[in-house]
């Protein structure tokens, strides 16, 4: 297990217009990066704060340590946060213009298949691609559709099994062999996705997306078999209503954001106090589905994207306190290892194979199997042991041909000690018939095993 408090990073969006733009300072510092503000005329204290992150204005540093962790068997999350327009998609898709422009999720993708070509261990890769838009979760990646708007494509349900572990009805899980189709399936969920133009941000993401990339690890040398995942989340940009002047279908749209960015909040503020009993991942679909990566199994590191201009700065501020709130919460990741099935399916049929063999056997049926001089001698110094009383647990770790034989030797001594005494008893195999009904039984649990399997 790994105990690991969930690292924040900040990304600085370029302006244009660089007269807009606030002043700002980052300081290096011995294990991070210090942004701050410089707001000459403010009063509040606040907004001078130094806020601390791991690193500031970094691309290839949030993303490669997670996915060396995802071959290694632990679960990796990536989100962005920030308000509308700071340059969440452009982080993590990039843009669709220019190749050296590409975002944190295409460049995962490119890693991944180069890590598989160079390695002989056996890798299967999947990829999902879910939208929540308005609180209803959609499926980006279903084949057997082609919508021609989002509510079109099939819904997908968030189930729970009994232990507690959130299920995802109707969401394609899809496997992929190389770089190629999964930028091909990228591509897709891209155009699915709902955008609109808002006062804020030309290209507005409506919604909440999460790209998952499925690792599985097997080894013929190893009967044991990994399954990880990987989450790469675009958050929806919070906005502020009465700034961005939306009403209609946008309105109703940033309502169902901002509400469930608030619950993320709410999640965060109860995680960050250690004396809270409950936390309310239930509020939403989205805190729901990452209740993992918040606080339990999951390598968590955050994106805070910044729009520093004048007029974004109480958003950006926002933002900023919401991520410190994020750097102090631990998630304790562990290796998800488990037996392969498959393996031990085929490892149990052949103890029954084996078992059904030796039951045949006690049965009378005969085999051309012969012991050793070695083996009867050692048959005959245990039969002699048996009778004086010193080993009667000894029989039971024989094999099937060398219990014959000691049956056998136990059969012609008591025959030859009523010979001698001139008084035939009666007696029976009851051993045979206990060994049988012990096979038996074990040949019952090891089908019940397979079953379960």
């Amino acid at each position: 297990m790994v105990k690991n408090s969930i690292k924040v990073y900040a990304r600085v969006k370029r302006e244009r217009n660089w007269k807009s733009k606030s002043n700002y300072y980052i300081t290096p510092k011995t294990e991070h990066e210090e942004l701050i503000f410089d707001l000459a005329g403010e009063a509040d204290p606040v907004l001078n704060k130094a806020h601390k992150y791991r690193k500031v204005d970094v691309f290839d540093v949030i993303a490669k340590p997670l996915i060396n962790s995802v071959f290694n068997g632990f679960n990796g999350t990536i989100f962005a946060y920030g308000q509308t327009g700071s340059g969440k998609t452009y982080a993590i898709t990039g843009s669709p213009d220019e190749y050296e422009d590409r975002g944190i999720l295409p460049r995962t993708i490119e890693q991944i298949f180069q890590y598989v070509k160079t390695t002989t261990t056996q890798y299967s890769i999947y990829v999902s691609y879910l939208e929540i838009y308005n609180e209803v979760g959609y499926d980006l990646l279903n084949a057997k559709h082609r919508p021609t708007r989002l509510e079109e494509l099939p819904r997908v349900a968030l189930l729970e099994d009994a232990n507690g572990e959130a299920h995802l009805r109707n969401l394609s899980i899809l496997p992929v062999t190389n770089e190629q189709e999964a930028m091909r399936l990228l591509f897709l969920g891209d155009t699915n996705r709902t955008i609109a133009e808002t006062p804020m941000n030309e290209y507005s993401s409506r919604s909440h997306c999460i790209f998952t990339i499925y690792v599985t690890v097997t080894s013929e040398r190893c009967e044991r078999i990994r399954r990880s995942k990987l989450h790469l989340v675009d958050l929806a940009g919070s906005e502020r209503v009465h700034k961005s002047k939306i009403s209609g279908i946008t309105l109703k749209e940033a309502k169902h954001i901002n509400l469930s960015l608030y619950y993320l909040e709410q999640v965060i503020i109860a995680l960050s106090q250690t004396h809270r009993s409950h936390i309310p991942f239930r509020n939403s679909m989205m805190t729901y589905i990452l209740r993992d990566s918040l606080s339990g199994n999951s390598l968590t590191a955050m994106l805070a994207t910044l729009a520093i201009t004048r007029k974004n700065i109480r958003e950006t501020l926002t933002t900023c306190k919401f991520a410190q709130r994020v750097a102090s919460i631990c998630t304790e990741a562990t290796i998800n290892e488990e037996i392969d099935p498959q393996k031990e399916i085929l490892f149990l049929r052949g103890e029954v194979d084996e078992l059904r063999r030796q039951l045949s056997q006690l049965k009378g049926i005969n085999t051309n199997e012969k012991l050793s001089e070695k083996q009867e001698e050692n048959c005959k110094s245990t039969v002699r042991d048996y009778i004086k009383g010193c080993a009667d647990e000894i029989l039971a770790d024989l094999g099937v041909e060398e219990m014959r034989f000691c049956l056998k030797l136990m059969r012609d001594n008591i025959i030859e000690r009523d010979r001698k005494s001139n008084q035939p008893q009666q007696y029976s195999d009851n051993f045979n018939s206990a060994l049988a009904l012990k096979y038996n039984k074990m040949i019952s649990e090891k089908d019940e095993e397979i079953g379960i399997l």
